[in-house]
């Protein structure tokens, strides 16, 4: 397996604690990506009861398709870090400020 080390923001908190990839309201995905043009969602939401084994990993923002954010820059996110959480019945990136 080739690995790649590159410089991202990452996601500082995630409150959503249904989701697989969380543990102790820290995300641990490789990567996630948020939106999808229309709001500022987390598509990398998975609702599962297992909880990752990969908790030495902390999720980096791979992709920003929340072109109205003022932290995108070219679909992806500039700013240093973010914090994701359930809005509604939404989980969403609640870093997103629209421009």
């Amino acid at each position: 397996m080739k690995v790649m080390t590159i410089e991202m923001p990452y996601v500082a908190k995630c409150t959503v604690s249904e989701c697989a990839f969380n543990v102790s309201d820290a995300c641990h995905a490789k990567a996630i990506t948020v939106g999808n043009g229309l709001h500022a969602g987390c598509d990398t939401f998975l609702g599962a009861p297992g909880h990752t084994r990969a908790k030495e990993r902390t999720a980096g923002i791979g992709a920003c398709k929340s072109t109205s954010c003022k932290h995108n820059e070219d679909f992806e996110c500039v700013t240093d870090h973010i914090m994701v959480a359930r809005a509604g019945a939404e989980v969403n990136c609640v870093t997103f400020v629209r421009r």
